[in-house]
Formats: C-alpha cells, sequence, structure tokens
C-alpha cells in the first residue's frame, strides 16, 4: 500500500479522523464526539493503528487556543480553552506515546485555511473564519500562516455593538461581548431561547449576527488585506447568511479601499462540512512527513 497521511480535526463539538492518500484524496474517515480527553483521544490512536504501518504522518487541527512553539514546555498543549476538561491537556504528547509518525500541529481554522489554498491553487492569501460553536480564524500569506508568538486568536476581537443589541451581554466566558460573544452559534439562542435553527428568517436577529461577521471581514481586509476572505462553520451554511454579510460588509467599508467582486471575495468553502481542514491536514501531514525525512 502506498502512504497514507492522517488528518484529526480535533472540535468542540467532535473529532474527525480521516486517512488520504498522497493525492490528498480521502480513503477513510470516521467522527465521534469529543467528550473527555484521555477517552477522546484514545479513540483516535485506535482508529490510526488500523492504517499502520502504512501511515506515514499526521497533522492534527485542534480547538484553540494551543501551544504551536516546539520550543516551548508545553509544546502540543490545548490551554486556555473554556471547553470543559481540555484545558492544559497535552494532545501531541498523548498521540506520540502512541503512534510513532511525525505530527504537525495547528489550529483547526488554520487548517481549514491551508485546504481551501490546496484546493485554490491560484490563491496566495487568504482568511478563513469558522462561525459555528466559536468563532476562529487563520490567515495564510504564502505557504506561511500569519502568526509571531503563537496562532492568531481573531474570534476574540472586539466589535462595535449593534444598536439594537447594546442589552446582549455576550456569551464567552473570557470576554463577554467579543466577536465570538455576540456572533457565535449560542449567542443566538442566548438572545432569543431559541435554537438558531430553528430562528424564522425574518427576525432581526439575523442582521444582527452578520453586522458582527461582516465587521471582522472589514478588521481582516483592511489589516491584512487578502485575496480572499472564506467563512465556514455551522452558521454560514445557512443560504441567506452570506448575502446579508455581504450587504453589511459593504455598507461598513464603504468604499474605502477597493476589493474584488463580493460574490468572489466573500465566499464559503470550496466542500461541505468543513472538509477544508481534512484536505488541509492531509498536506500538513505530507509536509511533516518530508520535513522529517530532510533533517
Amino acid at each position: 500500500m502506498s502512504q497514507l497521511f492522517g488528518s484529526i480535526e480535533a472540535g468542540g463539538t467532535k473529532f474527525v479522523c480521516a486517512v488520504g492518500n498522497e493525492e490528498l484524496i480521502i480513503i477513510d474517515s470516521t467522527a465521534f464526539p469529543t467528550s473527555k480527553p484521555e477517552e477522546t483521544l484514545q479513540k483516535a490512536v485506535d482508529y490510526f493503528k488500523t492504517f499502520e504501518p502504512s501511515l506515514a504522518a499526521i497533522s492534527v487541527g485542534s480547538i484553540g487556543p494551543i501551544d504551536i512553539d516546539e520550543a516551548s514546555e508545553t509544546y502540543g498543549y490545548v490551554t486556555s480553552t473554556p471547553k470543559p476538561y481540555w484545558a492544559d491537556v497535552d494532545m501531541i504528547g498523548f498521540l506520540k506515546a502512541q503512534l510513532d509518525v511525525p505530527m504537525y500541529f495547528t489550529t483547526d481554522v488554520n487548517a481549514s485555511a491551508y485546504g481551501e489554498k490546496v484546493l485554490d491553487s491560484s490563491l496566495n492569501s487568504l482568511v478563513y473564519y469558522t462561525i459555528g460553536t466559536g468563532i476562529g480564524a487563520g490567515a495564510l500569506q504564502g505557504e506561511d500562516f500569519i502568526g509571531g508568538v503563537s496562532h492568531a486568536e481573531m474570534g476574540h476581537t472586539f466589535v462595535k455593538r449593534h444598536p439594537d443589541d447594546l442589552d446582549f451581554a455576550g456569551v464567552c466566558p473570557f470576554h463577554r461581548d467579543c466577536l465570538e460573544g455576540v456572533a457565535a452559534g449560542p449567542s443566538l439562542e442566548a438572545r432569543t431561547g431559541v435554537r438558531g435553527e430553528n430562528i424564522p428568517l425574518d427576525s432581526p436577529v439575523w442582521d444582527i449576527q452578520a453586522y458582527y461577521i461582516a465587521q471582522a471581514a472589514v478588521a481582516a481586509t483592511l489589516t491584512l488585506r487578502p485575496e480572499k476572505i472564506i467563512f465556514g462553520g455551522g452558521v454560514m451554511a445557512q443560504d441567506h447568511m452570506m448575502n446579508r454579510v455581504r450587504k453589511q460588509f459593504s455598507e461598513l467599508l464603504n468604499g474605502y479601499v477597493p476589493v474584488p467582486d463580493l460574490a468572489d471575495y466573500l465566499q464559503t468553502p470550496k466542500i461541505a462540512n468543513n472538509a477544508s481542514a481534512t484536505v488541509g491536514n492531509f498536506a500538513l501531514a505530507k509536509r511533516a512527513y518530508l520535513r522529517h525525512n530532510q533533517d
């Protein structure tokens, strides 16, 4: 059998594990709920054990914040996440103790961003937001993720409050009304008492949420000037949301800098169900394997 590359999308709700070939095509995949760390990570190990010895490397795209500094004592850890039980968990250490292959460790949104670039080789720069249970973003310039001492945490930037939303406290346990606190999926139910999928399309809450998401796109436009901004996650999977965001973005930017046609500039992912992260992880695992064998 040819070499296989592994992907772990370590999300707050579920883990998606997959193996792909050298052409980055999915050969097999599985998913299971994100429960307590040892139980969940052991399921991932058991899955990849079935593909030894063809498994060449694995890339993990994880909920954050995480420590990606290979010189750090806590490299490979999930750090201050609000996800119960997962703070200060040595994810890579657990996996490496049982799987003797090179590993790449990054955020789930970085993996998605990389996957979108793999799927569109014409892109040199992009920003990828996930708007779901939480909000995160990854940014790419060439082959490099934007970041310095660690990865970006663009989901926790602060936004201007919508005039009809001033009484809403926000749901982020760290910052209350940061972007994640006012625009992630749980904010919808917190405002209305109704789960997002059951809120009528004519409810004003959708435009309030789009107002905040559009602010994120304006901030990314003005600070990073990417060729494209991509919005994934369950909230943006609803067809009506992208049009709302484009409309709000146009009004907020107000022609200050030129951007491509918004139908091209602000987009949803090329493949559904966040499979961009899987493709990105395959490519990053392959990169880790090649680097390991060059050293």
